[in-house]
Parts: C-alpha cells; sequence; structure tokens
C-alpha cells in the first residue's frame, strides 16, 4: 500500500486467518476487530524511515511503538500492540492523539520478546513538568473528577516534595551522579521545569536500563558493529560502557519508590500527571534539543517505569493544533480498576473538551 494510504506506519502487511473457535455462535470481545503489532525514542527511524504522525505531520510520532500508535490515529485498525520499555507505547500515544495503556510490569507476559531492560518491559502533581496551559489538562480532568465523584475525592500534592521525602536513596543519585549533575545543571536555566527529586528518578531508571542492556546485549553489539541509527548508536555505546556503580542504590530507589507510592495511593488511588512535558518535537529537531526534551519527559515516564505501576494516556483533544493529553496512574496489579475509571471518566471529559472549545 501507498505511503500516503498507510502513513508509513507497516514494514510489512498480512492477514491472519482467524481458526474457528470452540465458543459457538458467542461472541468474543475482540471479534472483528482489525490490529497491528510492534515489530528507538521518537519514532525517527534510518533503516525504516519515519512514520507520519496523522495528528500532526510536522512532528514526531513518538518512540519505538509509533507505527503502531500512527496506525490506530489514522484509523487503519481498531487497536494495536507495542512494548513500553521507557515509554514507547505512552509517548506515541500522547503524540497521535490516542488511548495508550502501559500494564503493570508482569501482568502481561513477555515470552517470545527480545528483552531490552527486562524488569521495565511491558506489552502495554507534577504539573509545572508541562509546558501546555493548566486549563486543557489537570483542569479539564479535575472538572470531570468532582462532576463524577466529588471535590472531596481530590487530594492535591506535590509529587516532587513528596517523593523528595519519603525516597531517601534519591539524595545519594542526586550527589553521586555526574551524569545527573549535568543535567540539573542545564535544566538550571530553565527552573519552571525543574523538579530536583524528579529528574533524579528519570536517572536512577536510566542507569538501571542501561546496565540490564548491557548484560542483555553488549557481546551481540560489540562483536557485531550494528548499524544503528542517530540517537540509539549514541545510548547503545554508554550503556555498554557503563559500569555497575550506583546500581544497588538505584534498586533502593526503586523500592523505596513503590512502597511510598503504594502507601499513598491505598486501595483505590489514582495520580494524575501530564503524559509529556509538552507539545511533540519538530521533525529532525537537533539532537542537544531532543536531549533536553527527553530528560524532561523521563522525569514523568520514570515513575511508572520505576514502581511497576500501570498507566493510561488519555487524549484530551488539540490544542495549537497539537494533541494534549493526561495520564492516570494506579498501583501495580490494579489495572482493572484504572481501565474502568478511564471508561466512566471519558464521557465526562469529552463534555469538558467540548467546553473549552466554545
Amino acid at each position: 500500500m501507498a505511503e500516503t494510504l498507510d502513513y508509513g506506519a507497516f514494514m510489512e502487511k498480512f492477514t491472519l486467518q482467524l481458526i474457528p473457535s470452540s465458543h459457538g455462535d458467542r461472541q468474543l470481545p475482540l471479534s472483528g476487530l482489525t490490529f497491528a503489532v510492534k515489530d528507538i525514542i521518537y519514532g525517527e527511524n534510518k533503516h525504516y524511515g519515519t512514520p507520519r504522525n496523522p495528528c500532526a505531520p510536522d512532528r514526531v510520532p513518538g518512540g519505538s511503538s509509533s507505527g503502531s500508535a500512527v496506525a490506530v490515529s489514522a484509523m487503519m485498525v481498531d487497536f494495536s500492540l507495542g512494548t513500553d520499555t521507557g515509554s514507547s507505547v505512552r509517548l506515541p500515544a500522547s503524540y497521535c492523539g490516542i488511548f495508550g495503556f502501559r500494564p503493570s510490569h508482569d501482568a502481561i507476559s513477555t515470552i517470545g520478546v527480545l528483552p531490552l531492560a527486562q524488569s521495565f518491559d511491558t506489552v502495554e502533581d507534577c504539573f509545572c513538568l508541562s509546558s501546555v496551559p493548566r486549563e486543557r489538562t489537570d483542569k479539564i480532568l479535575l472538572k470531570s473528577v468532582e462532576k463524577l465523584f466529588g471535590g472531596q475525592s481530590v487530594k492535591h500534592i506535590t509529587l516532587g516534595d513528596y517523593i523528595n521525602d519519603k525516597v531517601p536513596s534519591l539524595q545519594h543519585i542526586m550527589d553521586k551522579v555526574p551524569s545527573l549533575q549535568h543535567i540539573m545543571d542545564k535544566e538550571n536555566d530553565d527552573q519552571d521545569y525543574n523538579i530536583p527529586s524528579m529528574t533524579a528518578l528519570s536517572s536512577a531508571m536510566r542507569l538501571l536500563q542501561r546496565y540490564e542492556f548491557k548484560n542483555n546485549h553488549a557481546e551481540w553489539v560489540t562483536k557485531l558493529n550494528p548499524d544503528l541509527g542517530p540517537g540509539i548508536f549514541e545510548r547503545a555505546w554508554e550503556a555498554i560502557r557503563s559500569t555497575g556503580e550506583n546500581i544497588d542504590v538505584c534498586n533502593a530507589v526503586r523500592r523505596e519508590l513503590r512502597a511510598a507510592l503504594t502507601t499513598l495511593l491505598g486501595e483505590h488511588g489514582i495520580i494524575a500527571i501530564p503524559t509529556a512535558p509538552g507539545d511533540p518535537p519538530k521533525l529532525q529537531t537537533d539532537p542537544a534539543t531532543l536531549a533536553t526534551f527527553r530528560a524532561r519527559a523521563f522525569s514523568l515516564l520514570s515513575i511508572a517505569g520505576l514502581t511497576g505501576f500501570c498507566q493510561v494516556s488519555i487524549p484530551l483533544g488539540m490544542h495549537n493544533n497539537l494533541p494534549v493529553s493526561i495520564s492516570l496512574l494506579a498501583k501495580h496489579g490494579s489495572d482493572g480498576f484504572l481501565l474502568n475509571l478511564v471508561e466512566t471518566l471519558y464521557g465526562n471529559l469529552k463534555e469538558q473538551i467540548a467546553m473549552m472549545r466554545q
């Protein structure tokens, strides 16, 4: 199929003939639906081209599952599958204006999936970190929640401060990791988007991912020297040259964060955060600018990554002709509860979005 028709989302397309079901005439939940499967992070691919973002053709479509997101956004399929280690389902969903779901870690089997960093791999109040106006994100959500459940159901906290108080091992990361200090020094130029504890979480997650990537793939990369694309090449070799220093403290951060947020949420709590820190970057953005955006993005994305919590990215329409989204997170194992809540909320969210447009 020509690229103009499939937005460059597919490397290969084929039809699977379903085996007749033993359920007789009973309609199964996915009967009759079409889907795509993901076959790294902003979707620009040296080898296979870049899928075209249906919502914003001059912007990146997201990440390594961006073909899956583009196929749904362009209404070529009803749903799609992807993988999310760092953000590769959630960011494409946000940038392409669709729902994206990262399940609790280990809730869905990854047997047969080539591991990247297996303790993160899934098949799947920080609003000051976002440059999108709050009227287009959290205020829409708050009005919908208050309408359905009452104002007493909403608790305002500064998540960065809570994490700083409840995750003591973060201080070691902030003091001892040179790469983090470099990032924080750069972000001091833009204090509005810098929360030190969240930046430290991002660093802890990336150190753990590098460590696992090195254990999984160092031999392959060093022996074969594969032709990796820009950005991927540098990050792969950065991982291979890394040491195991600070890995124990990063694992302590992971344990402390999961315990702290599990306590905060209780039985039926939800955390609301921006999915991404701003608008999708333009295609062929300068690598240094992308690196800064990437660091800000991982300050948000590392929460689910480190805790193993489930997360849904919810589309909230368009702002300045670009997609806007918000994310809800629930504690590990609360996938059904989270998805049911999103289904309950979404009708009211659409009403609030329509009112904003008037």
